[in-house]
């Protein structure tokens, strides 16, 4: 799962397994697999290399 901040600043954990799409309308909108979407404060970029990052340590073992 990765952390991050809704627009509130309320942190929560996503599993990014059921990311469908992420895209920057000017804020960043996640829309998962079951249909709920999700705005977050941190950039589409920020997104990406955390999900690269935890694919990167379940490899790893960590």
């Amino acid at each position: 799962m990765i952390t991050l901040t809704k627009l509130n600043d309320q942190e929560f954990a996503l599993n990014h397994r059921m990311i469908e799409t992420v895209a920057e309308n000017p804020d960043t909108t996640i829309k998962l697999t079951n249909g709920n979407t999700y705005l977050v404060k941190e950039p589409m970029s920020e997104v990406l290399y955390q999900i690269r990052r935890y694919e990167k340590e379940l490899r790893q073992g960590k």
